[in-house]
């Protein structure tokens, strides 16, 4: 019995010992993997950087980023900006201090947009520039947006990748002496201005009422810049402003308005001021969406085809790059118009390279973003605004008008989002399920199935599980709400 007993004890202690280790083993690789993936900065995107304050972002990462960069570039001189959020001062302190340590000097130009870093990286001919940004995310998100010399968007492997790599092991080389910090903002400013403004001719502006919707981001101070050269000018323009003054807080929300929740506000403002249109921008003004005079909400494709039209207007034969996701109508006015289409994948790295790679006038995304040749390539919400005021001060009709014949012309769905656990088996399904029927097929960026009257687009978020469909069709609207319900149905068929 005492044998057994004796026996029992020791079996038992010894298993405890192994649970004990296995135990321990365990935790210690789940500290090491803590470590790890503290090390690893998941704020990287596809091309720039977004996160969480406070959790996978924050000012000693900023500080590592904006070394890092320097360092890869061998920069002698970076431009640094931020949008109008309560964090991005803090974070443009760590990043410029990350520059300076790198041995590089700053030029700040402030509160300030995303195009405006981008402009004043080739106005001062500086190696590169860095926006404190985190445009229309949640409220506690902030995050970088970079150029390098010539305002060129970063190479996605020699570049982005490398700074992540060197920002995470904070490998850093010393260049000597510190770098220095020089205020330019009121200068950067006044170029872009200038710039900007060199795209029309204001003395052809006939008396508009136009609704600025500024939602509280960063645009408020840059519009008035330019409002303030065109009145000085004698422009016959009314501005009636709204959400107008940055304010962190953003008491009337994120500036987004892509959501369909921000249109009601520009709605009532249009109706109630009788204004001509309305414009919003969002926090870091880059993107621009317009109003007609009934406060409708115009969808970005019949923009890019207005914006289209007026570059080849002025340069006939001219190239215009634009997304896959809606293209019917804008293919249709380059075509008549003598231009060439060239179609790229949806974001502003690929549609800035395709439009380098082809020297390309003008190009549109369906999400509000319009490049331009002569703004190194770079987009700009504060230029569209500009050219469509022209356009219809030209025509003498009303913004509603131009988009109402388009529109019957080729209508189209709006991107419509679904939450899905696995993309890239319903964009498959799809795929198979109309194999039959399709005329062309694209997978440049998505989806994309052609038929002889309509045609569709479906993409998957790289950030969320979600596919986005967008229909087309010739003509008949009542054709795209069919086509909405049948591959909808499609779609949900795999929950």
């Amino acid at each position: 019995f005492k044998q057994k007993t004796a026996y029992e004890m020791l079996r038992s202690l010894v298993g405890s010992e192994m649970c004990i280790r296995d135990r321990l083993s365990r935790k210690l690789n789940k500290l090491s993997a803590i470590k790890e993936n503290k090390n690893s900065l998941t704020c990287f995107k596809s091309y720039d950087v977004r996160g969480e304050l406070a959790v996978n972002f924050d000012a000693s990462i900023a500080y590592k980023i904006g070394r890092a960069l320097a360092q890869h570039l061998s920069a002698k001189v970076i431009v640094v900006g931020r949008d109008a959020r309560q964090s991005s001062p803090e974070l443009e302190k760590a990043l410029i201090s990350g520059i300076i340590d790198s041995g590089a000097n700053v030029l700040n130009i402030g509160l300030s947009g995303t195009e405006e870093m981008y402009w004043a990286v080739t106005e001062f001919k500086a190696c590169a520039g860095i926006e404190v940004t985190a445009s229309h995310n949640p409220i506690n998100y902030n995050g970088l947006k970079f150029v390098k010399s010539g305002s060129q968007p970063l190479h996605s492997v020699q570049d982005f990748q490398v700074i992540k790599k060197l920002a995470e092991a904070s490998n850093w080389k010393f260049r000597g002496s510190g770098g220095s910090v020089k205020d330019v903002s009121l200068l950067a400013r006044g170029a872009y201005v200038q710039k900007v403004l060199s795209f029309i001719n204001f003395g052809a502006f006939k008396s508009h009422k136009i609704i600025v919707n500024s939602g509280n981001g960063a645009a408020g101070p840059t519009f008035d810049a330019i409002a303030d050269v065109l009145k000085n000018n004698k422009v016959p323009i009314e501005f009636i402003r709204m959400h107008h003054d940055p304010d962190h807080t953003f008491p009337n929300g994120i500036p987004n308005p892509l959501l369909s929740k921000n249109h009601a506000p520009m709605r009532r403002m249009v109706l109630h001021h009788g204004a001509d249109f309305g414009i919003a921008f969002d926090g870091d003004f880059d993107r621009c969406f317009f109003f007609d005079e009934k406060g409708t909400f115009v969808s970005g494709e019949y923009i890019v085809g207005l914006l289209a039209s007026a570059f080849l207007d002025k340069e006939p034969h001219a190239k215009i790059v634009h997304d896959p996701r809606v293209i019917w109508n804008i293919e249709d006015i380059v075509k008549a118009k003598g231009g060439f289409c060239v179609p790229s994948q949806t974001g502003h790295a690929f549609i800035k390279q395709t439009m380098r790679k082809h020297q390309a006038v003008y190009g549109g995304e369906l999400s509000a973003h319009h490049y331009f040749r002569n703004f190194s390539y770079c987009d700009s919400g504060m230029i569209p605004w500009l050219l469509i005021l022209e356009i219809l001060s030209k025509s003498g009709t009303s913004l509603g008008a131009l988009v109402k014949s388009r529109h019957n012309k080729f209508p189209s769905s709006g991107e419509i989002n679904f939450t899905i656990k696995d993309p890239d088996k319903v964009i498959d399904l799809v795929k198979d399920h109309y194999s039959a029927a399709r005329n062309n097929y694209c997978n440049l960026d998505g989806l994309s199935l052609e038929f002889e009257d309509w045609r569709l687009n479906l993409r998957k978020s790289n950030t969320e599980p979600l596919v986005r469909l967008n229909i087309e069709c010739r003509k008949r609207k009542s054709l795209v709400d069919k086509k909405i319900r049948e591959v909808s149905a499609l779609i949900n068929s795999t929950h």
